[in-house]
């Protein structure tokens, strides 16, 4: 799609489309609606933080709660090498002598009213963070040097940070760390929970190796390990890929320990094997 603002042609991004939908954990849930909430008319939404332990479902949050606004969601992919015209609009060569101005995710969700996620903010630099500080606060918007236009965000958009809580990350400047409130945590769901999401992102298997997998990271949970439900999605989806090629009819348990023991020893190492022999 190509809008024009304020006389500049902008190719927009697509919308991004997230498999699966939000399972547990309602309250924050509820944190983060309440957080975009506008109450009057003189008010303006925040800009919540989500913070958690990489896998914890972050990204699926924040696009499942775009989903039941009912909004466009726009996922913008913060690195260590994202520069300020990456976040805003991008000039490309068009042909001879010609450039074609390519709006962001996080700018095109500005124009269009949509949800911008932008996911693990916390690996993006200082001067990227400061082109968007106008854009945090009451102004709401940014400026594009590159193509000489000020966007200003619609009324219904709404931005998330989501970033991990790992030392591989930068530390927020207090500018930016002031504007991007409040945070919102997210740990480890209990383990219904647990099972209810994985029984979400593989409806296919069977309910003896999704319960296999949920006492793997119920042991790893209590011997406080980084392992996630995405690590116990990965876990899962090579047991039964494992399980796939055995003949006769059903799988044993001692079929279901071998194959889960290889599946976690090749996806998360030797090191995660003592939790799923804890079982």
């Amino acid at each position: 799609m190509v809008v024009d603002y304020e006389g500049v042609k902008l190719h927009l991004a697509h919308p991004d489309q997230m498999p699966g939908r939000w399972v547990g954990q309602d309250e924050v849930m509820r944190q983060l609606l309440a957080a975009w909430l506008v109450v009057d008319e003189r008010d303006v939404p925040m800009n919540p933080r989500l913070v958690g332990k990489p896998g914890v479902g972050k990204t699926t949050l924040a696009c499942a709660a775009g989903a039941r606004l009912e909004r466009e969601v726009y996922i913008m992919q913060a690195t260590v090498d994202t520069r300020p015209e990456d976040l805003i609009v991008q000039p490309v060569i068009d042909g001879p002598a010609s450039l074609r101005y390519v709006a962001s995710p996080l700018a095109t969700a500005m124009l269009r009213g949509g949800i911008a996620v932008l996911d693990e903010g916390n690996r993006m630099p200082e001067k990227s963070w400061a082109s968007l500080a106008p854009l945090l606060d009451g102004r709401r918007y940014v400026e594009s040097l590159v193509a000489g236009i000020k966007i200003k965000a619609h009324p219904l958009f709404r931005l998330v940070a989501t970033m991990n809580d790992d030392a591989s990350t930068f530390d927020l400047p207090e500018y930016i760390h002031s504007r991007l409130q409040p945070q919102i945590l997210i740990d480890f769901p209990e383990k219904d929970e647990e099972i209810a999401i994985l029984r979400e992102n593989l409806p296919f298997a069977d309910e003896q190796i999704l319960t296999y997998v949920a006492d793997f990271l119920e042991q790893a949970h209590a011997s406080e390990e980084r392992y996630t439900v995405r690590d116990g999605i990965n876990v899962g989806r090579y047991t039964l890929k494992l399980l796939a090629g055995l003949d006769g009819g059903g799988v044993t348990r001692a079929q279901l320990t071998s194959a889960g023991e290889f599946a976690v020893t090749h996806i998360l190492g030797e090191e995660a094997l003592r939790y799923a022999r804890r079982r």
